[in-house]
């Protein structure tokens, strides 16, 4: 059971291992929501993610024997890591069964910690499936990343924290993939005070818990289709489902969108790298109807690689306007180029790619193809270009910008 007693253990106990995350009050977010809002970073934990709270109580509550056996677990990344390197601390083999599908960065830490690396299936659920087979097979001892009272407790060492930054918290957001982190924080939250709301937080495309508690058992999805590869899970934990049905106000689902542009805010008003995962939470934000209330968004993790990093911010600032393109056709002639660039410079657009296409038409004194990639400050001054290209004759066609990196 996850009782106060335990939860005041596991929090001492995870004292060794953490970094401790103070939170980090949100202008930004506070203004545009007219609430007050708070960050937990557990991005900036030594492994990237709070995962190692709930592996390093749970590894210390092992007996020698089950530690000496080695330990096994599965996992998109982050907990993969909390258990690598708690094993390393107790001198423990680590094997860890990973999707095929993870970031390298992730695969790459995990193995930092001396931790041997299995990549097996396309989400969370097949690896998992293959560790559990291994671990009966071998002996090793399973270390399950979610499903699990003593690990959820672990993670439920974030609660005392913030309770102890902001006693007088209103609301608590929680990222939700199979429900440990939820099961803890949630669970914790309510023991030292009934009244605060705790509201998980899933990708749209990957909401089996919400699914779960809409039909009073577990529920597994056909699929899952998120960026949110930390969450990307079909079935929730079985025996921590009791306490998010008690403990948990509500779940907001987020479309992958939402997470891209929040990424951005994130960089820009933060200078915080946070992984899709952990920006559910951030995303959510918009979605909650009240205010002046005392809100803390949970970080989950930021172990993000440079490629997915660079694709995010590229379709952020689509998403939000500030980049774009445009195809115009043009006659094949001196001078033309210069023109439609003086009407984008006239509405102080910022071009930062041509691509010229002489072979778009086979008269080229009639037609040849111009793709102007752009800055702007946003939709509105995005129209007001077009809008002056079309003022100017020209026939602008929005197209997909090409990469940018």
């Amino acid at each position: 059971m996850m009782t106060l007693d335990k939860f005041e253990e596991a929090t001492e106990a995870v004292k060794k291992v953490i970094l401790r995350t103070k939170l980090i009050y949100s202008e930004y977010y506070s203004t545009i929501t007219e609430n007050k809002v708070f960050f937990k970073p557990e991005n900036m934990q030594y492994t990237g993610a709070y995962k190692v709270r709930g592996a390093y109580y749970k590894i210390s509550t092992l007996t020698e024997e089950e530690r000496g056996r080695g330990l096994i677990t599965a996992s998109a990344g982050n907990h993969a890591q909390g258990v690598a390197y708690a094993a390393k601390l107790y001198n423990a083999k680590a094997i860890v069964v990973m999707p095929t599908t993870t970031p390298l960065i992730k695969v790459n830490r995990t193995k930092s910690y001396g931790a041997e690396v299995v990549l097996h299936g396309d989400v969370y659920d097949e690896a998992c499936e293959y560790a559990v087979k291994l671990a009966n097979e071998k002996g090793y001892t399973f270390i399950h990343p979610f499903d699990d009272e003593i690990l959820a407790t672990g993670q439920g060492s974030i609660a005392m924290e913030i309770f102890k930054d902001l006693p007088t918290v209103d609301i608590i957001l929680v990222p939700i993939g199979g429900g440990g982190l939820a099961a803890g924080v949630s669970t914790l939250a309510k023991l030292l005070n009934p009244n605060i709301k705790v509201i998980g937080v899933e990708p749209l495309g990957a909401n089996c818990m919400q699914e779960s508690i809409k039909a009073g058992h577990i529920v597994t999805l056909p699929g899952v289709d998120t960026i949110a590869d930390g969450t990307a899970v079909k079935t929730p934990g079985g025996n921590i489902f009791p306490y998010i049905q008690k403990n948990i106000d509500d779940i907001i689902t987020i479309d992958d969108r939402e997470l891209i542009v929040n990424f951005l805010d994130m960089m820009e008003n933060h200078k915080m790298v946070v992984e899709n995962s952990g920006l559910l939470t951030v995303a959510a934000l918009k979605h909650l109807n009240v205010k002046n209330k005392k809100i803390v968004s949970v970080l989950s993790g930021g172990n993000m690689d440079v490629i997915t990093i660079s694709s995010i911010v590229q379709h952020g600032l689509i998403e939000r306007g500030r980049v774009f393109s445009v195809s115009v056709q043009l006659p094949d002639r001196p001078g033309e180029l210069v023109n439609v660039a003086s009407v984008v410079a006239g509405e102080k657009g910022n071009v930062i790619r041509l691509d010229h296409n002489q072979f778009v038409s086979i008269n080229r004194n009639s037609a040849v193809e111009l793709v102007i990639t752009m800055e702007a400050y946003g939709h509105e001054h995005k129209e007001q270009i077009v809008k002056a290209l079309k003022k100017h004759g020209y026939n602008p066609v929005m197209v997909q910008p090409k990469s940018l990196y």
